[in-house]
């Protein structure tokens, strides 16, 4: 068969095939390798790491990008290794195939080097301990421009400048330089916590964001990293299945996070993002802590470089298993027995898993086993019984399109009624409480049910907006009578004090204490039942990722959104009479919505056509 660059049979067109210039080709590549300046972060400190580096220290500008330093106590290189570092496919991990099933150290393709200094002018000097004298190169664009002898201490010494000079256009999807710093701070933070030997220090603008000492253990290493919050909040967890080796920290079940963020999982010592040893940590928790809140966990899987794939992506955050099933079982297993250790009697209460404590899934199939299935679907047989590959994710609820249903009149019954626009629910007749969660009402329209969480949490969100928009008041606060001092990770120190102003407009007192903390004096009226701690833990949940670097307004909605989620009447909560007239009266004074802040509608209607056709009346 033959295949014509026209695209059309007969009609080959000569010269449309070319061999790109190797200066394209490595910018090309580099786009699998690094996609924003916290690429470049990880990759340098990986490779600190593999030199044996015990004292690491990072230097930002402008957030990593206008420039990144990294400089390490390791072992440093040979004057002829230095160049050869920058070339493409240039390793000393591997010389044949089958070290690919032996790899334990972080880099070993040897891309890294040479895609970062193809996108950037890279500044490097590096010395062995027993050589008189270092090296220095200097890379711009990916051309050599420099290579001599150069005084410097032993280790090595890395500048990283001018990023994405030679590529202008990847710079425009850079975000502000406070949120890629804080993606540089995540990064350092993952291998912080699986590296308690390394005293790291980290600075931006002349200003000290980590100084992590050395730690004798994980636990100290896990407070010192994360915050205070966490000594005497977490579980050790430690388990063992053929072969296979699981350690390292769960938080208790009354210790829960508003989102996945402080979930940590380590293959062979290298952070992964995987979505079955997320279900299966998930699963551990499963009725024992409420909906939509999340344990912390750092757990290190160990298990032969062989039974684990770790060259299937090009920044090796997923991987691939030989045998998932097993891992599955050991996190859910391992993590169970845990939580049940740390909370005596009380947990028999609430994890209906005894019979699935043994056997597993070994045993006749149970919920436990069908949990497990549920998270393998994700997981397909490729070519052979021992070739995984990681499936497309299902669509989230996230991307489902939302979009208002126009108002349809009851005489159409031709075509499915929708519910109409404007109904008022204080002149409605209150049927009752449906699932202790939803509302029943019955209107002309024909019957409207309420999820008076979502609704509720409608009412709030517009009354924080209103005040900060219109009438310039503060929420009135409850000022506490011992202020609470909330440690933080750097990332979220910076966000939450950039966002004092709008905690101040929600009725929240929150002052910078010095080091890593906050101390938090004041919290809104409403929320006066609440904990200050867990208070921030929902802000900094609602202000993940790409949110932080919302302008002012739309920081200011994701703020009054989680602290409106917070307050509002939860779902199985009995509502009596007058609180629903209450409810119903607020609903009314709504401006136009729909929806709650996070999108979901908080009213529903059955029209009387649908009732008919469900009673086959039509």
């Amino acid at each position: 068969m033959v295949f014509f660059a026209s695209g059309i049979e007969g009609e080959k067109l000569p010269g449309k095939i070319i061999v790109l210039p190797e200066t394209l080709t490595h910018q090309i590549a580099a786009g699998e390798v690094v996609e924003r300046p916290a690429s470049i972060i990880k990759e340098l400190l990986e490779n600190a790491l593999d030199a044996g580096a015990t004292e690491i220290s990072v230097e930002l500008e402008k957030g990593g990008c206008h420039a990144i330093r990294v400089t390490d106590n390791g072992e440093g290189m040979d004057p002829e290794d230095v160049p050869l570092s920058f070339a493409r496919h240039a390793t000393s991990k591997m010389e044949v195939f089958e070290d690919l099933y032996r790899i334990r150290s972080f880099g070993f393709r040897g891309e890294a080097l040479p895609s970062i200094a193809s996108i950037s002018r890279v500044e490097m000097v590096s010395r062995r301990a027993a050589s008189p004298v270092g090296t220095r190169i200097i890379i711009e664009g990916g051309e050599v421009k420099e290579l001599s002898d150069a005084g410097c201490p032993a280790g090595t010494s890395i500048r990283v400048s001018r990023i994405f000079e030679p590529v202008p256009v990847r710079r425009k999807f850079l975000k502000s330089d406070m949120t890629e710093q804080g993606y540089c701070l995540d990064w350092i933070t993952r291998l912080a916590l699986a590296q308690p030997g390394i005293r790291l220090r980290i600075s931006a603008g002349g200003r000290t964001l980590m100084n992590v000492p050395a730690a004798k253990d994980l636990s100290e290493r896990i407070s010192l990293t994360l915050g205070q919050e966490f000594r005497g909040q977490l579980a050790p967890a430690e388990g063992e299945r053929d072969g296979v080796t699981l350690k390292g920290f769960v938080s208790r079940p009354e210790f829960t996070r508003s989102s996945s963020a402080q979930i940590y999982l380590y293959v062979n010592g290298r952070f992964v993002k995987d979505y079955l040893l997320n279900h299966a940590v998930m699963t551990a928790y499963r009725r024992i802590i409420e909906p939509r809140r999340y344990p912390a966990a750092i757990l290190f899987l160990d298990l032969q470089p062989r039974d684990v794939d770790v060259n299937v992506h090009p920044t090796k955050m997923e991987v691939r298993f030989r045998d998932p099933r097993g891992i599955y079982a050991l996190i859910a297993e391992t993590l169970g027995g845990a939580i049940g250790a740390g909370n005596g009697d009380t947990m028999r209460h609430h994890v209906p898993v005894a019979e699935e404590r043994s056997g597993l899934l070994d045993a006749a199939p149970t919920a436990y086993t069908a949990r497990v299935e549920e998270a393998l679907k994700r997981y397909r047989i490729s070519s052979g019984p021992e070739k995984l590959f990681f499936g497309r994710p299902a669509l989230s609820c996230k991307e489902i399109p939302l979009t208002p249903a126009a108002p349809v009149s009851r005489e159409s019954r031709s075509e499915p009624e929708r519910p109409q626009e404007g109904y008022r629910f204080a002149e409605m007749v209150y049927l009752g409480q449906v699932a202790g969660t939803y509302l029943a009402f019955a209107g002309e329209v024909g019957m409207v049910l309420v999820d008076q969480h979502a609704a509720h949490e409608r009412i709030l969100f517009e009354r924080l907006k209103k005040r900060a928009a219109e009438t310039k008041e503060r929420e009135p606060g409850q000022r506490l009578l011992l202020p609470e001092v909330v440690s933080l990770p750097p990332r979220d120190l910076a966000f939450l004090i950039e966002s004092i102003p709008i905690l101040e407009e929600a009725g929240m007192e929150v002052e910078a204490f010095g080091g890593d903390s906050v101390v938090v004096k004041t919290i809104p009226t409403f929320l006066s039942d609440a904990e200050a701690r867990t208070l921030i833990g929902d802000i900094l949940a609602g202000g993940m990722e790409g949110d932080r670097n919302l302008p002012l307004m739309e920081r200011r909605e994701k703020i009054f959104t989680a602290l409106a989620c917070r307050a509002a009447v939860k779902a199985n909560r009995p509502l009596n009479g007058p609180e629903v007239e209450s409810l119903s009266r607020e609903l009314d004074a709504l401006p136009r919505a729909a929806t709650c802040p996070h999108g979901r509608p908080f009213a529903v209607a059955i029209t009387v056509g649908e009732l008919e056709k469900l009673f086959k009346r039509r």
